[in-house]
C-alpha cells in the first residue's frame, strides 16, 4: 500500500493493474482455442514451402498460465496492490519491519542491557562484545569507516589515535549517538586569491612539508583568522572539531590544491546520529568496539 498525493493515482494504478490482469487472461483464451490440423498459418514462410501453422499453445503451457492469473487475482484480495487498498490481510512492509525490530529487541534486548550497564573499557575488553560491535560496526559503519574503521579520504581512520572530537570513550558514544557536524568556513572571499595561497602555504610548513618559505611568511600573517578555530599554533580544538595542522594526517589530503581548494570554499562534514535509529544500549556497544580498534585492551572475561 502507498500513501498516494492524490486520489487520482490511486485510481491510476488499480486500473492499470486490473486491466492487465484481463488482459492477459483474454490473450491466454484467444491462445487457447482449438484449431483444425493442418490449418491457417501465421503468414511466415521459409524455403518457399515450409509454412509455420497457427497452433495453440501446449495444454499444459496454458494451465500455467491459468493458475498465475488466479494467483494474482488472490494476491490483489489479500495483499495490497491496487492503490491504496491495503487487502483482506493488511499487511505492509513496514508492519513487518516493526514486528521483526520487536521480536529482534525481545530476544536480543537483555544481551544488550547487560553490555550497557558496564563500563566502556570493561566492554571494549570483552572479545563477546567486541564481536557484536564489530557486527554493529559493519552493518552500519563500515561504508564510510571502511571495514577495518581505517577511513577513507573524507571519512576518518578510526584505529590511528587521532581524533578530532576526541577518543575517550564517552566521547565517541557521544560521536555515535549525537552525531557531528564540522563546518570549515570558506575563507577565499575574505583572503583572496594570493592570500588563500599564501596561507595554504603556511599550513604546509605547520606539518613539515614543502612549501614556498615566502608565501608561508606572509600566509603566518593571513592565518589568524584561522586561529579562532585551528588555535595560534595551529594544533586545533577538539570541542570544535577542528583538526590539528601541526601532524601529517590528513582527512581530504595534503596536496597544495587540495588545501587551496578547502580554505576557499569550506567543507562541511557530517556524521550523523545513531541515537534513535539504533538505540542507546547498541550504540553503547558499538562505541566500545569503536575504541579498541586504537586502543587494545586486555582480554577479561565476560561478566556473569
Amino acid at each position: 500500500m502507498s500513501d498516494f498525493a492524490s486520489g487520482f493515482w490511486e485510481y491510476y494504478v488499480g486500473i492499470i493493474t486490473v486491466v492487465s490482469v484481463l488482459a492477459c487472461a483474454v490473450l491466454l483464451w484467444s491462445m487457447s482455442a482449438r484449431r483444425v490440423p493442418g490449418g491457417p498459418t501465421t503468414g511466415h514462410t521459409w524455403d518457399e514451402d515450409l509454412g509455420e501453422l497457427n497452433h495453440p499453445l501446449p495444454r499444459w503451457w496454458i494451465w500455467l498460465f491459468t493458475v498465475t492469473i488466479a494467483f494474482s487475482l488472490i494476491y490483489l484480495v489479500l495483499y495490497p496492490g491496487l492503490g491504496s487498498y491495503a487487502g483482506s490481510y493488511r499487511w505492509t512492509s513496514t508492519g513487518q519491519y516493526e514486528a521483526e525490530v520487536k521480536q529482534a529487541n525481545e530476544q536480543y534486548g537483555p544481551l544488550y542491557e547487560k553490555y550497557a550497564a558496564q563500563d566502556l573499557k570493561q566492554v571494549a575488553a570483552d572479545p563477546k562484545a567486541r564481536a557484536i560491535g564489530q557486527r554493529l560496526f559493519l552493518n552500519y559503519c563500515a561504508q564510510c569507516h571502511a571495514s577495518d574503521g581505517g577511513g577513507s579520504r573524507g571519512f576518518p581512520n578510526l584505529t590511528d589515535g587521532d581524533w578530532l572530537y576526541g577518543g575517550e570513550p564517552e566521547t565517541i558514544k557521544a560521536s555515535i549517538l549525537n552525531g557531528r557536524n564540522g563546518i570549515m568556513p570558506a575563507l577565499g572571499p575574505a583572503l583572496g586569491e594570493e592570500g588563500t595561497k599564501d596561507v595554504a602555504h603556511y599550513v604546509l610548513s605547520l606539518s613539515r612539508l614543502k612549501s614556498d618559505p615566502v608565501r608561508a611568511a606572509r600566509g603566518k600573517e593571513k592565518f589568524a583568522v584561522c586561529a579562532a578555530c585551528h588555535g595560534a599554533d595551529g594544533k586545533g580544538n577538539r570541542q570544535l572539531g577542528a583538526p590539528d595542522l601541526t601532524d601529517p594526517i590528513w582527512l581530504h589530503g595534503s596536496s597544495e590544491a587540495t588545501l587551496i581548494e578547502i580554505i576557499a570554499k569550506g567543507r562541511n562534514n557530517v556524521m550523523p546520529a545513531h541515537k534513535d535509529f539504533l538505540g542507546e544500549p547498541k550504540v553503547h556497544i558499538l562505541a566500545a568496539y569503536v575504541y579498541s580498534l586504537s586502543n587494545p585492551q586486555p582480554v577479561v572475561s565476560s561478566a556473569r
